[in-house]
């Protein structure tokens, strides 16, 4: 299974629907890579161009890799050990490339998506078609941008729920389990 994914800071859109960049959140750099090593993906990309940001994702996983944390929890050290920090999804289809020895098909999804090439058994059917690697990717604030979303190569539907009135809005950590859960069974 060659499946990578990264959440996405820059570029992606607030509110009003105009490209921004987001902050990094301490929940999103654990719990996305304990899903991320749970389910096999080969690395956890946190894609952000800001220096500080970049600082503080360094120094939370500089933390975990002191020897009185790993002694307190190697789980969480052995999760955080598969993210690389980027600056652009470009630069993470580039690390991927140079792993892979092809560029990888890059998919998408958001709760906002109106239209999209299909589920997640649509999306295997495509990766063994093109025998690529894929690089998965879930946008923070009010999702990826139009310039990301336009030039992938698969739209993967959103997760639909059962509420009575359509409510859909789950964090993206939990989005991001579900979808490790559902492409990493056969």
């Amino acid at each position: 299974m060659n499946y990578y994914l990264a959440l996405v800071h820059a570029p992606v859109k607030n509110k009003l629907g105009e490209e921004v960049t987001t902050s990094v959140t301490n929940l999103d750099i654990h719990d996305i890579a304990r899903s991320a090593r749970t389910f096999g993906f080969k690395h956890y990309f946190i894609v952000t161009p800001i220096t500080e940001q970049q600082v503080l994702v360094g120094r939370i996983l500089g933390h975990w890799q002191t020897d009185t944390a790993n002694e307190y929890n190697p789980d969480r050290q052995s999760a955080l050990s598969y993210i690389k920090l980027v600056n652009t999804v470009a630069e993470a289809a580039a690390q991927i490339e140079a792993l892979e020895g092809v560029k990888p098909l890059v998919v998408v999804t958001g709760a906002n998506f109106k239209k999209y090439d299909g589920d997640e058994k649509a999306l295997k059917q495509r990766i063994m078609l093109d025998n690529k690697p894929i690089l998965l990717l879930f946008g923070t604030g009010w999702g990826l941008s139009d310039s990301l979303t336009n030039v992938a190569d698969f739209k993967l539907e959103p997760i639909f729920g059962t509420a009575q009135d359509e409510y859909n809005h789950l964090s993206v950590r939990s989005a991001v389990a579900i979808y490790c859960d559902r492409l990493a069974r056969n």
